[in-house]
């Protein structure tokens, strides 16, 4: 065929709720579209979409991935994402480079939470909606009970172009509201079209009145002629669904079987002559030195390509997933990385449907592809011919909080590890990782347990290293609370010279975070040469408390006597006798245990706000206050300070508390005293750790 431009390109991208069919519907498009030449099934591991070892495992997406195919000279990219919450991460880099979003609902649950996550999303977006009601072939399936419940959640935009004719529990065949047809579909997918029977004319009138009320709201002479009881003629029906779709006023539904074929060529037939190209939105936004500001798309300007996807492959290295933004892009293509200044070559580029690679020449603007080996390029990287500054809009990609030890299962390995989630991590950006030197623990953030689960799994299958999670370790902290006079005397005598330091300190509440050191000593008891050693001493012994072996802060010292030897004292005496003082006088200090408290921002719907309150209050939580969230109708953000402790398990239990609608943010605030009774089993877990 002709080289393709970018009035042949459609993007859409693929959401909803896991489990709701999406890469069902994503194959059964390939397949009508001859992209494959057979009809993939998840149960089986060979669909398109899922190819990763993982997805294969598990039988539901994990990332997203690109399947492009042609219908009516027409190439659609279809971006088939993952619907379960902890991979929302993958859902966004799809549709930051969508122009549309088709949202798969199931026919049997309705709408669910990914379905309103889905919208969302393409809210924020700001591209154009549809809905595929699935699942048509189920006798549970309720066309009515489900497509009500999207008028009523998403309002009037939302409305009815492909229905099912129903018998009994039974599809028997599906009603064109603008053509006014019935069609049954063969098992190859093919439709053949009749007359709606007399039996289904009623309801084929009810819903094409509820679509013809859509289309009178685009604009005011349709709404004029609606309410008049005028016709609206077939030609301005179809000029302004289009028109709808591509502007946001009409969101429509079409239902069907993705596993039987029923209703997708009709979705694809829309697809290719409704759906927006790139350029419908006219203007991308970029970020300058000035801030953020619109740029026009132009196909015949200055290459730009935004990267919204990478993946870590074993075998092919760092393979960049990319659109064409601005102008087109041509192998051997030189661009200019915007974010850091580095210069990459377009060796190869490809276009990819799965796991299948296809080296191409060039891509239009618009058109998404591939590239392998970027040296210093990323996920959310610019890269552009232009001289021009500036960044594509970015992925917000959401923080991770869910946080795990890794336990190495062979010794040696931390080093491999290290290297396996450096690579995992340009790869997922949802993913956090860190060494931390105060509890020795390697630890690794992510959305959920699954989550973290895949991340594993991950590593081992193409790093080949084996760990296993456990919980992470609390940094606490000690420190005291009243005042106490201490002395400490180091005497020892082994012939030649002997060792003899001696002091005597004022231990008190500090207001420093560490030690606050000061001295008094008069008529020269402890010589000044002897000062910095008693303060090292001191530093060195607050490593470790003298309640359960935590560092201690908030200490003041105050050297106010002590004895030397003028043979016998050195520096080291004098260290080690400060250390004598810090374990005589700590313990009758009144030391307590401090524990890291953060402030935790919750967002949940208003009819959640106290079941959250009352879990909050579970976990010593204190809320400091209640406001709506802004921008978004019926949540509310409660505010808390909560103890990390108790914090551990809160992704996956504020989850399973707002069924996956409510999100948080949490980070540390300062450290508290622990109460008595919680102090206690920590002392005593710290204690039992110590003697293992």
């Amino acid at each position: 065929m002709d080289k393709l431009n970018t009035k042949s390109i459609r993007n859409v991208c693929l959401m909803g709720h896991g489990g709701s069919g999406k890469t069902s519907l994503c194959e059964a498009m390939l397949y009508l579209a001859k992209a494959t030449d057979r009809l993939g099934k998840t149960p089986e591991g060979n669909t398109v979409s899922d190819y990763d070892a993982e997805e294969i495992k598990r039988g539901f997406s994990l990332s997203t991935s690109v399947a492009p195919l042609m219908w009516q000279d027409i190439k659609v990219n279809i971006l088939d994402t993952p619907g379960y919450l902890d991979f929302a991460g993958e859902v966004l880099e799809g549709i930051r480079v969508a122009d549309a979003a088709l949202i798969v609902v199931d026919g049997r649950n309705g709408v669910e939470v990914g379905t309103e996550l889905a919208w969302d999303y393409a809210e924020k977006e700001g591209i154009p909606k549809a809905f595929f009601i699935n699942r048509f072939d189920d006798g549970e399936a309720r066309f009515k009970k489900v497509f009500d419940a999207l008028r009523e959640k998403f309002g009037v935009s939302v409305c009815p172009l492909l229905i099912p004719m129903i018998d009994g529990d039974k599809v028997t065949g599906f009603l064109n509201l603008i053509d006014m047809k019935a069609e049954v579909y063969d098992s190859t997918g093919a439709k053949v079209e009749s007359e709606i029977p007399s039996e289904f004319l009623p309801v084929a009138k009810e819903y094409r009145n509820m679509l013809y009320e859509s289309i009178a709201e685009t604009s005011e002479e349709l709404m004029e002629k609606f309410f008049a009881g005028e016709d609206i003629t077939y030609n301005e029906a179809i000029n302004a669904v289009h028109d709808g779709i591509i502007n946001g006023g009409i969101v429509p539904v079409f239902c069907g079987a993705a596993t039987k074929l029923w209703g997708v060529s009709e979705l694809l037939d829309t697809i290719a002559n409704s759906f927006p190209r790139p350029t419908a939105r006219k203007n991308e936004i970029i970020v300058t030195a000035d801030g953020e500001e619109e740029t026009p798309i132009d196909p015949e300007g200055k290459t730009s390509i935004f990267i919204f996807k990478t993946v870590a492959d074993p075998f092919v290295g760092k393979m960049s997933f990319f659109k064409v933004m601005n102008g087109e892009l041509t192998r051997d293509m030189t661009l200019r990385n915007t974010t850091n200044g580095s210069v990459e070559k377009m060796a190869h580029i490809y276009t990819i449907r799965g796991k299948k690679q296809t080296e191409v020449d060039s891509l239009c603007c618009g058109d998404i592809g591939m590239t392998a080996k970027l040296n210093a390029a990323n996920t959310n990287d610019t890269l552009t011919t232009s001289q021009k500054d500036f960044a594509y809009k970015k992925i917000e990609f959401p923080e991770p909080f869910l946080t795990q030890a890794i336990k190495p299962l062979a010794k040696g390995d931390e080093d491999k590890i290290s290297s396996g989630i450096t690579k995992l991590l340009e790869e997922d950006l949802t993913t956090r990782y860190e060494n931390d030197a105060e509890t020795k623990q390697l630890l690794i953030s992510g959305i959920g347990d699954i989550h973290l689960d895949v991340i594993i799994a991950k590593l081992k299958n193409r790093f080949g290293t084996s760990v296993v999670l456990e919980a992470p370790k609390i940094a606490y902290r000690e420190t005291i609370k009243k005042s106490v006079e201490a002395e400490g005397k180091h005497k020892k005598q082994s012939g030649g010279h002997g060792q003899y330091g001696h002091v005597r300190i004022r231990f008190a509440p500090g207001e420093a975070e560490g030690l606050t050191f000061t001295e008094s000593v008069v008529g020269g008891a402890v010589p000044k040469g002897f000062f910095p050693a008693v303060e090292k001493g001191l530093q060195e012994a607050m490593q470790k408390g003298v309640l359960a072996g935590y560092p201690v802060v908030n200490l003041a010292a105050d050297l106010y006597d002590g004895s030397y030897h003028d043979v016998d004292s050195s520096e080291m005496s004098f260290k080690l006798a400060a250390n004598l003082a810090y374990k005589d006088g700590l313990p009758r200090a009144n030391p307590v245990l401090l524990e890291p408290v953060g402030t935790l921002n919750c967002t949940v719907p208003d009819s959640m706000v106290g079941d959250v309150i009352g879990d909050l209050n579970k976990r010593r939580g204190r809320v400091l206050g209640m406001e709506a969230t802004p921008g978004k109708k019926g949540y509310t953000t409660v505010q808390a300070e909560v103890p990390k402790a108790e914090m551990m398990d809160y992704p996956i239990a504020l989850r399973a508390t707002t069924q996956g609608r409510g999100s948080f943010t949490f980070y540390f605030e300062r450290y508290e005293e622990v109460p008595a009774q919680v102090a206690q089993k920590v002392i005593d877990e710290a204690k039992k750790n110590q003697e293992e």
